[in-house]
């Protein structure tokens, strides 16, 4: 395995993926206000600069200070200004998430950041990962599958802080062989799960 960096800096034919600063929260603000980016992730959209500028010391500014990860912005190549963000949970089950401004949807841009995040995923050495969506979202579980990540298995969970029961479908990637290997605590803890036809 090679010694991975702290978010090492990426580019694609489109995109820039960096780490996010003080100057972007701005640009944060208006990922994380938009109640239809929102809709579908742990936590309400925000309402004010302030609560950004919390959201980022604890999500960002914390994880940087790390020696490994991958919490990234999503930047137009053309004026390096983040539109999303992408990123990878360091600890199991490595859950990928990605969320993007709605003007630029349906542009295959999350898809371009994705496939190349995990190109940096493999050659770094990490194991495996996984996503989950809501089964109201099938959008994000097509990115899941574009990106090569295979259908595992559903389930329900009450979703907090929104204390809403919802039904998540389970994506993964393995990277270095058990190809048959499935994180299977999110099954083991709730009593509804199931496999379906997706």
């Amino acid at each position: 395995m090679t010694k991975p960096k702290n978010t090492p800096r990426i580019t694609t034919k489109r995109l820039i993926l960096r780490k996010f600063t003080e100057v972007d929260l701005e640009d944060l603000f208006q990922i994380l206000r938009d109640p239809n980016v929102n809709r579908f992730l742990p936590w309400f959209p925000l309402e004010t600069l302030e609560e950004v500028k919390s959201f980022y010391q604890e999500r960002y500014q914390k994880q940087y200070q790390q020696d490994w990860g991958y919490a990234y912005a999503i930047c137009l190549k053309t004026d390096d200004s983040p539109i999303g963000y992408i990123n990878v949970a360091m600890e199991e089950p490595y859950d990928f998430g990605y969320g993007l401004r709605q003007e630029f949807w349906h542009q295959g841009i999350v898809t371009e950041a994705a496939m190349a995040l995990v190109e940096q995923l493999k050659a770094d050495g990490l194991p495996y990962i996984t996503a989950t969506h809501d089964v109201l979202n099938p959008r994000s579980g097509s990115v899941m599958k574009q990106i090569g990540m295979t259908y595992c298995y559903s389930y329900e969970e009450q979703w907090q802080p929104k204390n809403l029961p919802v039904i998540f479908r389970l994506y993964q990637m393995n990277f270095y062989g058990n190809n048959g290997w499935i994180y299977d605590k999110y099954w083991q803890n709730s009593q509804n799960h199931f496999i379906e036809k997706v």
